[in-house]
């Protein structure tokens, strides 16, 4: 025996190679379930949930909880205002199709009702024709007594008639150029001889201011007379 060595008998070495060919093995197999765990757990499913998350984690995941949530509320209020205009107008749609028809159904029975007749208005009376006077003697002495009647003014036919006879024989042009009068140059003049200042200051409106009008001249001396004598039927002589 050496010093410092120990000699292994043929079983002891046999029992050391044995010792090292065990613990390779397990070696070998220690790293191969090594690796084998590792390839599983790299194709698992990993199930996440809120308790996954710590922190950050989950204040983030509820913050995009509450935005989806309010996203969905304002699109559920747009979806239903949208729905309440559409339903709105089609009642007003409805409302002014209905006033059109109702509109249209008036007018035509307005149309078709039976109109009535417009009574005509009562035609005015017709002025009453001018009374038509005879250009004589007799028909100025007529019209002359229609406008003193009109005129308050009296006399009566013959009393007329009598005058004139005697002042002018019936002659409207006749004129007396010798009495007083005349010589004072204001001669008598027409029908019943009446002078000019006395003819204008008995003119009745309505007569012409032509002296030598015969109606004009009867109505303007019958005036005079009226004034003076109370009536022309009262004159008998000049007057």
């Amino acid at each position: 025996m050496r010093s410092g060595y120990t000699h292994l008998t043929k079983a002891h070495k046999f029992a050391a190679a044995g010792i090292a060919t065990a613990g390779a093995a397990a070696l070998a197999l220690g790293v191969a379930g090594t690796a084998s765990a590792a390839e599983s757990s790299s194709v698992k499913p990993v199930a996440w949930n809120a308790q996954t998350f710590s922190g950050a984690g989950q204040a983030e995941l509820t913050q995009l909880s509450d935005t989806a949530a309010a996203q969905a509320k304002a699109q559920a209020a747009t979806v239903k205002a949208t729905a309440a205009k559409k339903q709105a107008d089609a009642k007003a749609a409805e409302k002014a199709k209905a006033a059109e028809k109702a509109h249209a159904a008036k007018a035509a029975a307005g149309r078709s009702e039976a109109r009535k007749p417009i009574a005509a208005a009562p035609a005015a009376p017709a002025a009453p024709a001018p009374k038509a006077y005879a250009d004589n003697l007799d028909g100025w002495i007529s019209q002359a007594l229609d406008i003193m009647h009109a005129k308050g003014i009296p006399g009566s036919y013959d009393g007329i008639k009598r005058n004139i006879m005697r002042e002018s024989s019936g002659n409207p042009q006749s004129i007396n150029d010798w009495d007083v009068n005349a010589q004072a140059g204001i001669p008598s003049k027409g029908l019943l001889q009446i002078i000019d200042p006395t003819f204008k200051a008995f003119h009745v409106d309505g007569t012409s201011w032509n002296i030598w009008d015969p109606v004009a001249n009867i109505v303007a001396s019958c005036n005079y007379a009226a004034k003076t004598y109370g009536s022309m039927d009262n004159v008998n002589s000049a007057y």
